[in-house]
Order: structure tokens, then sequence, then C-alpha cells
């Protein structure tokens, strides 16, 4: 076993790292409380090539792995949780496209999406099918050259504000075989969007309803073949679990580091808290459950990109555990700040909210389970 990144990562790292200090971290808090979407910071992120990472090189992308992914990931939230995250959602529409549009599709949405000229959302779940996603009811009739879509979508981050939403509608009978994928553009007549959600974290990123209403999209917006699109979204959330995960890292990271500065200066009873045993023994727990938490992440990644018999399950895994154990980091770091650590004067309020959501989205933590032992029991 090799556990050291290798020469490139590391400066895929480190530039990561970079971006994330110089443009993201001292804007997050600014962000947050004004509720601002920075679309010219993840355009400035795209020129570097963070907005296409797994991507073909054919228009544009970056053509790397899910490790990379991961690793950029952790350090793109560390500057600002929410805008990450939203981040990987667009690599993840933009995977799509490009991994399953046709060479006509590709090339008239790919490129603009790897340069973030474009934004793209996911549209999968709905008001009434959240983790029983292949309930779905949004439909889409073909009526001649074009698909009719009637229905809606709930919790997409980017609407309203994405050019572009890769949308799964049931074309067929009940079930997951009868799911398939579409791309529609903002202005296609019949789409709209609801009010913008007021939520607890992640308000760096716009959250509301995509409605469709007779909306027409061409039949050459398809992705792949009808009924596919259930098993085009599983596999992106394999990657898109991993991502949150990394996401989930990185707000940890900076909460423990946050932390361990503050109570190396915090004197209480005469001396610094650093000193008291109970303090120690708080960051030593949190350090390890974030490098167990990262190294799970990483064998996820690694599963992927080797297309291991169990990466579906070994996602699920570092999904449920990093996400749960992240949160719980943040949540003892504004716990060792005692009331400081609840005033927006520190990023520990603002971590803990953002890192919440976590684990519900991409498969609440509870389907993370069921998706595990239904792999165990398959053996």
């Amino acid at each position: 076993m090799d556990f050291a990144l290798t020469e490139d990562q590391r400066a895929i790292q480190e530039a990561a790292r970079a971006f994330a200090e110089a443009e993201l971290a001292p804007h997050s808090a600014r962000w947050d409380e004004e509720k601002h979407f920075p679309v010219d910071v993840m355009k400035a992120a795209a020129e570097m090539g963070f907005c296409a990472i797994y991507a073909g090189e054919e228009h544009g992308g970056m053509a790397l792995g899910r490790v990379e992914a991961a690793v950029i990931f952790e350090e793109l939230s560390r500057g600002d949780v929410s805008v990450a995250a939203f981040i990987s959602i667009h690599n993840m529409a933009t995977w799509m496209i490009d991994g399953f549009g046709s060479d006509d599709l590709r090339a008239r949405y790919v490129p603009s999406l790897v340069s973030m000229d474009r934004i793209a959302s996911y549209c999968l779940t709905e008001p009434g099918s959240g983790s029983d996603a292949a309930a779905l009811r949004t439909t889409a009739v073909k009526d001649g050259d074009h698909y009719v879509l009637n229905g809606s979508k709930a919790f997409i981050s980017g609407a309203g504000t994405s050019d572009i939403y890769v949308v799964m509608a049931r074309t067929g009978g009940e079930g997951a075989r009868g799911i398939s994928a579409f791309v529609v553009d903002k202005d296609t007549p019949g789409l709209s969007f609801g009010a913008q959600e007021k939520k607890m974290g992640w308000n760096a990123q716009p959250t509301a309803i995509v409605s469709f209403d007779d909306c027409r999209v061409p039949a050459a917006n398809l992705l792949g073949q009808e009924g596919d699109g259930f098993r085009y979204a599983m596999m992106g959330l394999d990657g898109g679990r991993l991502n949150i995960a990394a996401c989930s890292l990185g707000g940890a990271r900076l909460a423990l580091e946050t932390a361990q500065a503050y109570v190396a200066s915090r004197k209480q009873f005469g001396k610094a808290l650093a000193e008291f045993q109970n303090t120690q023994f708080k960051l030593a727990d949190m350090a390890t459950q974030l490098d167990a938490a990262r190294l799970m992440v990483l064998r996820g990644a690694w599963a992927i990109d080797t297309a291991h018999a169990e990466k579906t399950k070994w996602c699920a895994m570092a999904k449920r555990l990093a996400t749960d154990a992240c949160f719980s980091i943040a949540d003892e770091a504004l716990q060792l700040h005692g009331g400081y650590g609840y005033l927006k004067d520190y990023p520990l309020e603002r971590i803990v909210r953002d890192l919440r959501v976590h684990r519900i989205l991409e498969g609440t933590n509870e389907i993370m389970r069921v998706i595990t032992a239904r792999e165990m029991l398959r053996q």
C-alpha cells in the first residue's frame, strides 16, 4: 500500500489550497451573510480546471480521476463549504453530459460548462420522492422530435441561476427502468422556478423548486437511451457522495485548525485550555476521526477510478462515516470555543450549519446504511 499522493496530485492539491485561501476564505462569511452566489469566483475556479475535473479532454475537461477530485474538494471547502459543494454539483452535471450525451450534445454544451460560461444543475429529487428516488413522477412524453416534460423537482441547487438542468424524468413504466435523462436549457418555455428556499446553511448558493409545465425539450437532448437515466444518475451519485464527503473534510479541517489555535491561546483557571488533558483528548479524537474519514473517502475514490467491484458499497460507507464524523468534529470545535463559538465572529457556527445538510443530500445517511447492508448481503 502507498498512502502518499503522487507529485502531480500534490501539485493539484497545492493549487486548490492556494485558490481557496486567496479567493474563497476571505469572503466566505460575507457570502453566507448576504446569501451571495459568487459566480465570478466560480468562473475563476473554472479557469484552473476545477469545474470539469473528470470530464474528458476533447472539449476541455481535465480528465482527472476521483482521487484528484476528492483532494480538490477538500481544499476548496476549507475555503467555503457551500461554494465548493456547488462546484461539485456542476461537475456531476457536466460529467453526465460528457459521459452519456451524443457527440452533438457534448459539442454544444460541454465547452461552455468547462469554462462555466454556462452553469449546470442536477435535478433528481422531487417533493414526493426523496430517498425513494426511483419513485419520481415527473414525466417526459415523446411528441414528434420533442419530449414534453411535466412535473417538478425540489431542493435544486442553482435553480433560477443555472443555465442548464440535467433532469431525470419518467418516459416509461414504474421503477428505475422507466426513467430517462434530459438536458434542459433555462430559457425553454414551460420551465419555471419557485421562490428561493430559506435555509439553515449553504447560503452561498441558491436553492429552489424547478417546475415543468408542458416544457418541450428537443429529442436530441436525451442523454443516451430511454430508460437509462436512473442508471446514469446512480453512477453519478457514487462520485457525488464522495465529493460531498470531501467537502465535509475541508469544513471539519478548518474547524479543527480553528479550535486548535483557540485552545492554545484561551486561558481558564490560570492556564491555556490546551494544557488540560480533557482538551487534548478531544483534539486527538477529532484528528483521528478526520484522518479516518479522509482515508475512507480516498479509498472510495480509488475504487471508482479502478472500477472496483465494491465501489458502490465503499462510497456509501465513506459518505456515511465522513459526513457524520465531520459534523461531529465541527460541533466539538464549536463547543471548545464556548460562547464564542456561537458567534459569527468565528467560522464555527457557519461550518456547523453548512455541514449539517451533507448528512441528508446525495442520499441520506440512513440510505447509505441501506446500500451498505444490501451490498454486503449480496455476497
